[in-house]
Order: C-alpha cells, then structure tokens, then sequence
C-alpha cells in the first residue's frame, strides 16, 4: 500500500497505481478533470503511464458546466 495525500486528504492505494486508475476509481471522467501531482500539471495523455508513488501529493479538480 501507498500512502498519499488526495485533494488535501490522506488515503492508501494499492501500489502501482496510475493517475487514470486513480480516477476511474473514483468515478469520474478523465474528459473533465485536471489532475495535479506534486505540483505540476499532468497532461491527459499522461495519465494511464504516470504512476502514483508513496507520499505523492495529487489534486483532482472536475469542471462543471453553467451560465
């Protein structure tokens, strides 16, 4: 297990885990979210091979439409 810290939270995940598993897991759809790792902006096409590593520090914002 890994132990890190999710939108100001501390959580375990299963080792080897990558930013998309990360949010599939949490059900949500990668079209419409920004992901932050250790401060710095991961690119979408980055998410299925960038691993998630004990005491990473990841934000997950989703956008919401409206007017």
């Amino acid at each position: 297990m890994a132990k890190i810290q999710l939108n100001g939270k501390k959580v375990s995940i299963k080792q080897k885990l990558s930013v998309f598993d990360l949010i599939k897991k949490h059900k949500l759809d990668d079209s419409k979210v920004a992901v932050e790792l250790n401060g710095v902006i991961i690119a979408k096409k980055k998410y299925k091979e960038k691993l998630i590593k004990n005491n990473d520090k990841i934000e997950i914002v989703h956008f919401i439409g409206g007017g």
